[in-house]
């Protein structure tokens, strides 16, 4: 009976953390963009500056 509840439960945890994962992935994507945007205004800057 422990051994069912304990499996039960490592199970919930995992489906619990599964969603997090992907998050991850999305979050760095995300600051990658915004970097590469940061880096393309910075070179407009540059080239336009007198």
């Amino acid at each position: 009976m422990r051994k069912n509840l304990s499996i039960a439960l490592a199970l919930l945890a995992l489906i619990g953390i599964a969603p997090m994962l992907g998050a991850c992935h999305t979050t760095a994507g995300a600051g990658e963009d915004l970097s590469a945007g940061g880096h393309a205004i910075t070179n407009s800057a540059e080239k336009h500056t007198p």
